[in-house]
């Protein structure tokens, strides 16, 4: 097991790549604790997670909320004792022109995105230090480097986050503490799909042929969990301020 007596938090591991990160952690011998503020998903994901073998708990909290965060982080510590491994995936998209896009749809996105990031990191990594070393993971996308049409606030944030994990790799490094980010193309998820349909109604037609060609098919969220599996455990040891990019080479084609 790769991450056998570890202690690990996914944040929006309710759904999505989330749900298959904190279910691939439990089988890999993690303890799981879920932040999300989806309670009905989030409990039945920790109950297949125990019906599957594995141990967790799951703690509804909204991440862009520091009160929230700080009670959740430490009932993980109380129940837990330690964190090892944070996989800081909580995030949302709205897509429409940039004109429209309004103040608080600007809030929003950057309070779930990147305020949520800044929180639980920040909370997270003095637990870390003690600890003696710890792998952060944060999910931005391969539109933090990529511009898109229709996505400009939502590129913006995770271009942010991009260079939230870059600076903590850097300035923790001599602590043993490991900062990568994810940059996943168009996933299988409810996420993925629903930004599609919104595209395609701004007249983007990401068809199936358009798909194939930019990234051959739509991602499975196992694929991307799996990646965050080798970046959380110590087979990633010498690996960190990394972009990885999980989109079958599109940023690479350009």
């Amino acid at each position: 097991m790769k991450l056998k007596g570890k202690i690990a938090i996914v944040t929006g591991g309710a759904s999505g790549i989330g749900k298959s990160t904190a279910e691939l952690f439990a089988r890999e011998g993690a303890k799981v604790a879920i932040l999300d503020i989806n309670e009905k998903e989030g409990k039945k994901t920790i109950k297949l997670i125990k019906k599957n073998g594995g141990k967790g708990i799951f703690l509804k909290t909204n991440v862009s909320k520091s009160n929230q965060v700080i009670k959740s982080i430490n009932h993980i510590i109380k129940i837990f004792g330690e964190i090892n491994i944070l996989f800081n995936h909580a995030g949302t998209i709205i897509v429409k022109p940039f004109h429209k896009t309004t103040e608080k749809d600007y809030d929003y996105l950057m309070d779930i995105n990147v305020k949520s990031a800044f929180l639980v990191c920040n909370k997270v990594l003095p637990h870390m230090k003690k600890n003696g070393g710890g792998s952060i993971i944060i999910t931005s996308s391969i539109g933090g480097e990529k511009g898109f049409a229709y996505e400009a606030v939502y590129c913006m944030s995770k271009g942010a986050v991009l260079q939230l994990a870059r600076s903590i790799a850097i300035e923790y490094r001599d602590d043993k503490i490991r900062c990568n980010a994810i940059c996943p193309g168009f996933v299988k998820t409810n996420h993925g799909l629903s930004e599609i349909v919104q595209l395609d109604k701004l007249g983007q037609n990401w068809n199936e042929e358009d798909l194939r060609t930019v990234q051959g098919r739509l991602c499975d969220p196992f694929e991307v969990a799996n990646a965050v599996l080798y970046l959380a455990s110590d087979q990633s040891s010498f690996v960190n301020g990394n972009a990885f990019y999980i989109d079958n080479g599109w940023y690479s084609k350009g």
